[in-house]
């Protein structure tokens, strides 16, 4: 089990300069929202941001993070966008960190 800070603390070694807004959705430190807003993300696609922050966070999935639901945008992006929160377990259709193992197998 992780604090919210812990994960803020690792997304800021991929993004420096971000600003990163974490959610423990269920309160059990291992299910998690993950806002990343930078303008170094200015003409980059979507999956190039996430792959920025999960070339760090990776190493931490499924121990102690067994979900993480990642947001990564812009400032103007951020401004527009809204409550982005999605729980992958939340009977929605979020990705499941299993999957994408499971995918690598």
């Amino acid at each position: 089990m992780v604090e919210a800070a812990w994960v803020e603390a690792e997304v800021l070694k991929a993004v420096p300069e971000a600003h990163v807004e974490v959610i423990d959705l269920h309160g059990s430190g291992d299910h998690f929202h993950v806002r990343v807003i930078s303008e170094t993300f200015e003409g980059v696609r979507p999956l190039q941001r996430q792959k920025q922050v999960l070339a760090v966070m990776k190493q931490h999935i499924p121990h102690p993070v067994h979900a993480l639901d990642l947001k990564c945008m812009t400032p103007a992006q951020a401004e527009t966008a809204g409550d982005t929160a999605f729980d992958p377990h939340g009977g929605g259709r979020g990705v499941h960190i299993r999957r994408i193992q499971k995918n690598k197998e």
